[in-house]
C-alpha cells in the first residue's frame, strides 16, 4: 500500500524517524527494485544551516516549497545523486534525505547497476542507493504518493531506532551537532556505523 501524503505533511524529524522500515520502490523498463529504508537524515530548511534551502528560495530547491511527498534530487561531487523527500506544510522547505536501504527485491538488477555482488554495499549510502535504484534528476519533483515509477510503500516498523549526528556537514556551525540522523539500531546496511 502506497504511503499517503498526510504521512509526509507532519513534523520533519518525526517523518525522518518513521520512514525507517518503509519500502522505497523504483519501477523501470529493466524491472522493479525495492529496498527497506534503514537510515535517514532530517533537514529543517530555514532553521538549519546544513539545508540547501537555508538561504531561501532558488530554482534548485523549488520543489521543497510545494506539497509534501515529492522527490528532491540533487547531485554531489558531480557524479552521485541523492534522494530526499519533501515534508511538512506546503511553503516550508524541509526534507528527509534517504541515506541507506536494505535491499528487498530486484537485488540482481541492483548489483548489475552498482557493479558489485556485496549485498551490504549495494545501497549503503545516498549515492549508492540512487545508482542501485536508478534514481536521477529525471525524477526531480516526482510524486512519491502516487502509483508512479518512484514511490514509497508501507513496510515494517523497526523494533528499535537510534539518533545521531548527520554525516558530512561539519561546515554547518549552528546545526552540525543536532541528532537528526536516524537509523535502525544495529542494522548492517547503514552507511556509517557510530
Amino acid at each position: 500500500m502506497i504511503i499517503p501524503r498526510e504521512f509526509y505533511e507532519r513534523d520533519t524529524l518525526t517523518v525522518a524517524r518513521e520512514l525507517l522500515g518503509q519500502i522505497l520502490v523504483r519501477e523501470t523498463d529493466e524491472g522493479i527494485v525495492r529496498g527497506s529504508i534503514v537510515e535517514t537524515e532530517g533537514y529543517l530548511g530555514l532553521r538549519d544551516d546544513a539545508a540547501h534551502s537555508y538561504k531561501g528560495k532558488s530554482d534548485r530547491v523549488r520543489v521543497q516549497y510545494g506539497p509534501a511527498g515529492a522527490a528532491y534530487i540533487y547531485m554531489i561531487y558531480g557524479m552521485y545523486h541523492c534522494l530526499n523527500i519533501t515534508t511538512g506544510p506546503e511553503g516550508v522547505p524541509e526534507v528527509v534525505l534517504i541515506r541507506a536501504l536494505e535491499p528487498v527485491s530486484g537485488i540482481g538488477l541492483m548489483a548489475k547497476r552498482r557493479g558489485t555482488e556485496k549485498l551490504p554495499q549495494l545501497c549503503s549510502g545516498p549515492g549508492k542507493l540512487c545508482r542501485a535504484m536508478a534514481v536521477d534528476k529525471a525524477l526531480y519533483g516526482a510524486d512519491l504518493c502516487s502509483d508512479g515509477p518512484l514511490r514509497l510503500e508501507y513496510g515494517k516498523t523497526p523494533a528499535e531506532t537510534a539518533a545521531s549526528k548527520r554525516i558530512g556537514i561539519d561546515y554547518a556551525a549552528l546545526c552540525r551537532d543536532k541528532l537528526w540522523r536516524f537509523t535502525i539500531a544495529g542494522n548492517q546496511y547503514v552507511s556509517v556505523r557510530r
